[in-house]
């Protein structure tokens, strides 16, 4: 397990980590402590404990709304597929319906080519 040394508040943290997660926890404590040093700006010395909670609020309310907003996606995508599958359904039915109709339409061109064909037969000329 590896170990890292960083700063938030001032004060410096001896942190354990997944061996390789070393930059991304030294990112997520600067991104703290640039919380808390914005705060600080802000509103003033009022304390690391209150500054410290009050970064940790903000991230813990950006986490939900992003959570809530990752549900919502899921759900739309959930409903786009939804909607995907019925298209899907209507364009097999309507390309059913076409080669149908032109299934049709061939049988009764081949049934008066023949009819045709048998009005002339006595004649020289064919049609089809």
């Amino acid at each position: 397990m590896a170990q890292v040394v960083t700063t938030i508040a001032g004060r410096q943290f001896r942190l354990a980590c997944e061996d390789g997660q070393e930059d991304h926890l030294q990112a997520l404590a600067k991104e703290v402590d640039q919380r808390i040093i914005d705060l600080r700006r802000k509103f003033g010395e009022i304390g690391d404990t209150r500054l410290t909670v009050m970064a940790t609020l903000m991230v813990a309310d950006e986490l939900v709304e992003a959570m809530q907003k990752m549900r919502r996606l899921e759900e739309d995508v959930a409903a786009l597929q939804d909607a995907r599958l019925v298209a899907a359904d209507r364009a097999k039915a309507a390309s059913d319906a076409v080669v149908g109709a032109f299934n049709s339409a061939a049988e009764r061109i081949e049934g008066i080519t023949k009819k045709l064909n048998q009005t002339v037969g006595n004649g020289s000329v064919a049609i089809g």
